[in-house]
């Protein structure tokens, strides 16, 4: 346990910021399987700026890897490419 009253207070802030990045890290891992799982061509193209957006914003927000971001878009893209 610390001992130190700044310690304490940074894991508590810890916490809190943990708790934050997590719901938003989940939140984004099911837009994106959502929008894999679509098989309309025009709905996945509706909904692909706002997964793009939301991932552009997390990766603004270092929440995940700027490189991670752009593989799952590529790979967004291409998914969509491939949908008749």
């Amino acid at each position: 346990m610390a001992n130190h009253k700044s310690s304490l207070k940074r894991i508590r802030q810890d916490k809190k910021k943990t708790l934050h990045n997590r719901y938003y890290a989940k939140t984004m891992r099911n837009a994106v399987r959502k929008l894999r799982a679509i098989t309309d061509k025009e709905e996945a193209l509706k909904m692909y700026p706002t997964v793009q957006k939301m991932l552009d914003k997390l990766a603004k927000t270092k929440i995940i890897h700027k490189n991670k971001a752009s593989n799952l878009k590529s790979g967004l893209c291409k998914h969509i490419a491939k949908l008749a």
